[in-house]
């Protein structure tokens, strides 16, 4: 199978941790995949308008970069970018009129018709390399650690392209136990974070974080696992905001799914770019000895 991996915009910049960390991966996995080398912004988000169909461009173009490179998958890593591929692939694939029209629009391209497989990056360990596989690559178990799975609305909303059940998601549990890590169940894990309402609501979107991560820390967890770059600004980068105007504000250690696995795979905390993660992130770590106190 070849794999054509999409990276999208912010990957690029203030998410290097996520594609740095799971290129890493990849490499120590053995996985062959190719960077796109033409690709555009997907669009961040799907349009909720039906007859909105000017906004599909952008993600079909990038499917047929794929195409064109004979690929048979397209993989991403941000939740939101797979969201908005999975759900342009499956218009193109189920509807004709529609599918019609957006190759029209793009009268310089070759027509598409939904026939590549999106993917993302979990799953893509559950149903090609397998949770047993991954085990076997495990060089530095995270037991004892405690982390709470959080899956935000991308990953598995709407149904027709979610990951996994929307109301019981495992995936990332079953990811994390595959890691040796304990899986903490908290109600808050498939809310959403505030999302884009950080620019038009900014203290809304910050009493939505902040409930996510009281709630994951009241539940006994000690750091959460994500895969979107918005779910890692609000959940994360916005946490000293928080302190002031919430009585049980606490500094919580928050990853990607890909550097906690980095660290699994034994893979340089360099790599994983675990500097571009709060303090307590890299403390954690170092505390529960997965790095050094050196290389953190």
């Amino acid at each position: 199978m070849k794999i054509s991996y999409y990276p999208g915009c912010t990957l690029k910049t203030k998410a290097r941790n996520l594609e740095d960390s799971a290129l890493a991966c990849l490499d120590a996995l053995g996985v062959d995949y190719e960077e796109l080398p033409r690709w555009n912004c997907c669009g961040a988000v799907y349009s909720l308008a039906d007859d909105d169909l000017i906004h599909l461009i952008a993600p079909v173009r990038d499917l047929i970069r794929a195409k064109e490179r004979g690929a048979d998958t397209v993989m991403a890593l941000c939740a939101m970018c797979y969201n908005t591929l999975a759900r342009a692939n499956k218009l193109m694939a189920e509807d004709e009129e529609k599918r019609y029209t957006i190759n029209q629009f793009m009268d310089e391209e070759p027509d598409y018709e939904g026939d590549l497989k999106v993917v993302h990056f979990l799953d893509f360990l559950r149903d090609s390399y397998g949770w047993d596989k991954l085990k076997e690559k495990v060089t530095v178990p995270l037991s004892g650690f405690k982390v709470a799975p959080y899956y935000g609305c991308t990953l598995v909303r709407p149904k027709n392209v979610a990951l996994d059940r929307p109301d019981n998601p495992r995936l990332l549990h079953e990811f994390l136990e595959a890691l040796g890590a304990e899986a903490i169940d908290f109600p808050s894990a498939i809310e959403c974070c505030g999302s884009y309402q950080i620019l038009g609501n900014p203290e809304g979107a910050l009493r939505m974080s902040h409930g996510i991560l009281s709630d994951a820390t009241q539940h006994g967890a000690e750091a959460l696992a994500l895969a979107c770059p918005l779910c890692d600004y609000n959940l994360s980068r916005r946490q000293d905001a928080m302190v002031g105007k919430f009585e049980d504000a606490a500094d919580v250690p928050v990853y990607y799914f890909t550097q906690l696995l980095a660290v699994a795979l034994g893979v340089s905390p360099e790599a994983a770019r675990l500097d571009m993660n709060r303090e307590s992130a890299r403390n954690l770590l170092t505390q529960k000895q997965f790095i050094t106190a050196a290389s953190a």
